[in-house]
């Protein structure tokens, strides 16, 4: 083994000696590069004897590296970071599906934990923990010098803990949240019927999304049968996951082409995915739900399906985490995870920091009907002709009674009535989701049109 070392030194020796022989200014710039890193790292070491010697309190060298380590990773970008053995053990449980704490997928911003999406039925999510929130404080206690992973330790706890975030929101003065810690078991795909309308909800990219999304898509089918008209996949509040997953997920409504490609800083690095042949929404219609909390992996898919006008994209402008980070074990410290390429669209758009744009912009939005003056229609008319029609030609088409119409939204409800606990209890409308409904079923009836007068 020694004889195999020194022989493979001199090897290497004699390469680079013939390398600087042949290009005397390679030779001269690797010599420079080598003696400016050997300084610095001698920088480095005197910087560590000095805390080792002389800090008023004496620190584990444990501490001082992994903070030294931390601090390198952390300054290059928002999701480069440093994980110690326990949070590379919580980080694989993460994407697994289960994991405790408060249900919140954040990141660092000007010193503050920046809220990217609360998780569906978490703890965060049932508080009003919104997208785009920032948290200054911890149990009373700044955020601002931790890093992100300290920060995401603090929020961790016993299940059954209270913790109060001091949350800093656009447009409005700090004020404080108290969440409950529990156990997030995450169902990553979900869906239900919207008449005859699949609505798919993906709440993250974790390893049992492409399983979970096949299993629901087809329980849609087997409901609504021969007679759905289409597709909503939600992607609003996704704050991304696994890539291999984004892909599995873009594929099951692609037949062909790229989907996302990666490339770093070695051309030869550049990595392409590709659709194989089959769609399991059968060519029909399809709308994409994306808003600010959309990120990463809901950003490729609904990038891939956007670009091959496969669905339309419907919401407001996505988070815009263009970046992929590999998880680099270390054994026996831990792991890295480094931002190692970026990510772009079968169109070459490359979406960090800009995110992507819907097709048709429709803001969260809450609607309420308005109060119309008593008209009059042509029934109404003295002598009026009927339509000819077969039926009762003495039968005016009965008109909404506006009192009957107020009461039923809860405006003209008095306490006691049936009417006023009824509103009470209804859930507010998803406006995105309405639009979405109405745009397919518009598609539908339109291709219902089309078929009929060919």
């Amino acid at each position: 083994m020694k004889i195999r070392t020194v022989l493979t030194t001199l090897t290497v020796a004699v390469l680079l000696s013939a390398l600087m022989a042949l290009n005397p200014a390679v030779a001269a710039e690797t010599k420079k590069n080598d003696a400016d890193t050997y300084r610095l790292l001698n920088l480095f070491g005197d910087v560590f004897e000095r805390v080792r010697a002389d800090y008023v309190e004496k620190p584990t060298d444990q501490e001082m590296i992994e903070a030294a380590i931390s601090g390198m990773l952390t300054s290059l970008d928002p999701h480069s970071s440093y994980m110690n053995a326990k949070s590379f053990k919580d980080m694989q449980v993460n994407t697994r599906g289960e994991f405790g704490g408060l249900g919140i997928q954040v990141t660092l911003e000007a010193g503050y934990v920046k809220v990217i999406s609360p998780i569906d039925d978490t703890p965060a999510f049932r508080a009003g923990v919104k997208p785009s929130d920032l948290i200054t404080h911890l149990d009373g206690e700044q955020v601002q010098g931790l890093t992100l992973n300290q920060a995401v330790d603090k929020m961790r706890g016993k299940v059954g803990s209270d913790i109060k975030l001091t949350i800093l929101r656009k447009g409005k003065k700090p004020f404080d949240v108290s969440i409950t810690r529990a156990v997030i078991k995450i169902t990553s795909v979900r869906s239900k019927v919207e008449e005859k309308v699949g609505y798919v909800r993906i709440t993250q990219f974790n390893e049992q999304t492409d399983v979970g999304l096949k299993k629901e898509m087809a329980k849609l089918k087997k409901e609504i049968g021969a007679d759905i008209q289409g597709y909503i996949l939600d992607l609003r509040n996704n704050p991304g996951g696994l890539l291999d997953q984004a892909v599995a997920v873009s594929n099951a409504f692609l037949n062909k082409g790229e989907i996302v490609s990666t490339r770093s800083r070695r051309a030869e690095d550049t990595q392409r995915f590709n659709a194989r042949e089959g769609d399991l929404a059968d060519n029909l219609p399809m709308v994409v739900l994306v808003n600010g909390g959309s990120a990463s992996a809901s950003e490729i898919v609904a990038g891939a399906l956007q670009d091959h006008r496969r669905a339309v994209i419907l919401g407001t402008k996505s988070f815009g985490k263009g970046s992929v980070q590999t998880i680099m074990p270390l054994p026996g410290h831990g792991a890295m995870r480094l931002t190692t390429s970026r990510y772009y669209t079968p169109s070459g758009r490359s979406i960090q920091a800009k995110g992507i744009d819907p097709d048709i912009l429709v803001d969260q939005s809450r609607v309420e009907a308005v109060d119309a003056p008593k008209r009059r229609f042509e029934s109404d008319l003295r002598n009026a002709l009927d339509n000819g029609d077969n039926g009762d030609s003495n039968e005016k088409p009965q008109k909404p009674d506006a009192a009957k119409t107020n009461d039923a939204k809860g405006k003209n409800a008095k306490p006691g009535d049936a009417n006023a606990g009824d509103v009470k209890a209804e859930a507010p409308q998803d406006y995105q989701l309405v639009r979405a409904l109405d745009l397919l079923r518009g598609v539908a009836l339109f291709g219902d049109r089309a078929v009929k007068t060919n």
